[in-house]
């Protein structure tokens, strides 16, 4: 539940950005965005699938009664790092188009989630 918990709540803030970026797009514009869009989900998708497969086979090893730093190795935790200050980052640079916001941020936030969903599936 942890690790589906760290992956669904930034996967929902990711994906209600994307989806107000959207908002903001000319319409004429907005079916080369959902192809990117559609690209980037499915890039995530199967790069998740198999980390979540990995993560939860190291899960399954663990005792029952563990603490919340084993629930990913340490290469989990500086991804989870990294993917969070680089979305921070993002956030604050001025000249990142709201086309890559809306189709970059539509595509992650649902691959998280749906990453999310895979860990508790297999609870």
């Amino acid at each position: 539940m942890v690790a589906a918990l760290l992956w669904g709540i930034p996967g929902v803030m990711i994906t209600i950005k994307g989806i107000k970026a959207y908002t903001l797009m000319p319409v004429d514009e907005l079916w080369w965005l959902l192809l990117i869009t559609a690209a980037v989900l499915t890039g995530f998708i199967l790069m998740f699938r198999r980390i979540v497969a990995r993560y939860c086979g190291l899960i399954a090893a663990e005792p029952d009664q563990t603490t919340v730093w084993h629930t990913f190795p340490l290469r989990g935790w500086i991804l989870i790092v990294c993917m969070s200050c680089l979305g921070i980052a993002l956030k604050f640079m001025p000249f990142i188009p709201a086309e890559f916001t809306a189709s970059f941020y539509s595509g992650l936030g649902p691959a998280l989630v749906i990453a999310a969903c895979l860990f508790i599936k297999r609870i």
